[in-house]
């Protein structure tokens, strides 16, 4: 037993069979390379997370009526994002490749031009989310008591992703060097800001108003803009690798546009089929009331800790295939993937534990023992948390491996995958296991369990196969 779990986790063992072009790292050098970038993604994600769960925590103190409002603004918010999404994989993808090819003219031109799409995407699509709020929000399942808080918090968060979607282009890039630190810096001290007028705002702390939820999107929107200040004076340093030059950002050039469109249009399609498959997702759950969905939110904010891990290290992995790609050594981008997984497993084991023996600790976090539905939300919260630990060690894991996927411009896979198992099979499965088989809420995260195993069985079988590896950009 022992010497299979030691050959789970060495070079030797998880090279297998695949091509070496070369020589190979000792496996303390590999997972020494791999953390050295991912700890600021990891630390990012995870305290960017934690920030969303302090933000609900806050909220919470509202009622359940404020969580549900607030609730259902994600995944509108989550669609339009969408596509900024998408431009930040395209640009990580091939910034990174960039960086292995030693070609820095062709990173920040490839930077310079994807700011100009973000640029013009952002005043469109957010003015757009902006104008037709209300109906957005019926559709997504508001009813009397969440519709006003749930528009009013989605105008205002839209104005405010408008900086985020610039800053998210110039972190992927800066990312994709391997530069995480700043991404991290500008990240947390956005979210810290946004504690702070959480804080002073929804309840009038020092004198402020209190605005309660329309409090919560000011102080997000006020992070958003901070984060965007952060990122855009990265780029401006004359000494750093990535230096914007204005004049590329107003003038379109179709070489390098071309590639971005390449590998965004695989993200793009595979960012559409996931938010309308979480979309019905999340308003399947919010037809079952305010309370199934209050507590199907605090959830979510809870398993949204075991993916800021497996997100922080796709982020890294994801990196450091692209520059060995661009090195032309597909067997160190199979390696750094491989231990990128075998990090996250093991993480998932400790986060298997919290959810198991802290689940009624973690919901007692976001309920009230006065609100009327508090033991309803803290019994099925419990059952929840169970599932969610069941799912830790796929979710993380699938998580990884579809963002090497991507690193390497095999986003057309992912997306095909996503159809598959988030735009087909996870929304079927929880109409049916909500409303014919009666399981209400707990129903919804059976659904989600079966998902991470199917994703995970697709993204492995892919990456394991190499065909990623000789795709050009």
């Amino acid at each position: 037993m022992f010497a299979y779990i030691k050959r789970f986790f060495t070079v030797n063992g998880m090279v297998g069979r695949q091509a070496v072009f070369g020589e190979l790292p000792k496996t303390k050098a590999l997972y020494y390379n791999l953390l050295k970038i991912a700890w600021p993604s990891i630390l990012e994600a995870v305290l960017v997370g934690l920030v969303s769960f302090v933000d609900t925590i806050m909220v919470s103190d509202l009622g359940s009526s404020a969580i549900s409002a607030v609730g259902l603004t994600n995944q509108p918010k989550y669609m339009i994002f969408a596509v900024f999404f998408a431009l930040n994989i395209s640009v990580n993808a091939i910034v990174s490749r960039r960086k292995g090819q030693e070609d820095r003219e062709g990173a920040n031109k490839t930077l310079a031009q994807a700011l100009s799409l973000c640029f013009i995407l952002a005043i469109v699509l957010c003015g757009v989310g902006i104008i037709i709020a209300g109906p957005f929000m019926s559709l997504a399942g508001a009813n009397q008591d969440t519709l006003e808080y749930s528009t009013i918090y989605f105008r205002i968060v839209m104005i405010g992703m408008m900086f985020t979607a610039l800053s998210g282009v110039i972190n992927s890039a800066q990312r994709a060097i391997g530069k995480t630190k700043i991404a991290m810096t500008s990240n947390i001290t956005a979210n810290l800001v946004n504690i702070s007028f959480n804080y002073l705002l929804i309840k009038g702390n020092f004198g402020f108003p209190a605005l309660g939820v329309t409090g919560a999107a000011i102080a997000t929107m006020i992070g958003n803009i901070v984060a965007c200040f952060m990122s855009v004076m990265s780029v401006l340093k004359k000494d750093g690798y990535l230096l914007i030059r204005i004049k590329e950002c107003f003038s379109f050039n179709l070489d390098i546009i071309k590639p971005i469109i390449k590998v965004g249009s695989g993200a793009g399609v595979e960012q559409i089929f996931i938010r309308i498959g979480f979309f019905i997702y999340a308003t399947a759950v919010a037809r079952l009331g305010t309370t199934a969905f209050a507590t199907h939110q605090i959830c979510m904010n809870i398993i949204n800790l075991s993916f800021t891990f497996g997100d922080g290290l796709g982020v890294a992995a994801s990196a450091l295939i692209g520059q060995n790609l661009g090195r032309k050594r597909p067997d160190l981008s199979y390696l750094y993937g491989k231990a990128g997984q075998r990090v996250g497993f093991f993480i998932s084991l400790s986060l298997m534990v919290l959810f198991i023996f802290g689940g009624e600790m973690l919901m007692q976090l976001f309920t009230d023992p006065k609100e009327a539905d508090y033991t309803k939300i803290l019994k099925d919260g419990v059952i929840i948390l169970y599932i969610i630990a069941a799912s830790a060690p796929a979710q993380i894991s699938q998580v990884i491996f579809s963002g090497c996927l991507r690193g390497a411009g095999d986003t057309k896979y992912v997306a095909v995958s996503s159809l598959i198992s988030i735009g087909i099979f996870r929304p079927l499965l929880t109409i049916l296991f909500c409303y014919p088989f009666g399981l209400g809420v707990i129903g919804a995260w059976v659904s989600l369990l079966i998902d991470q195993y199917t994703r995970l069985a697709l993204s492995a079988t892919r990456f394991s196969s190499g065909k990623w590896s000789r795709i050009k950009l």
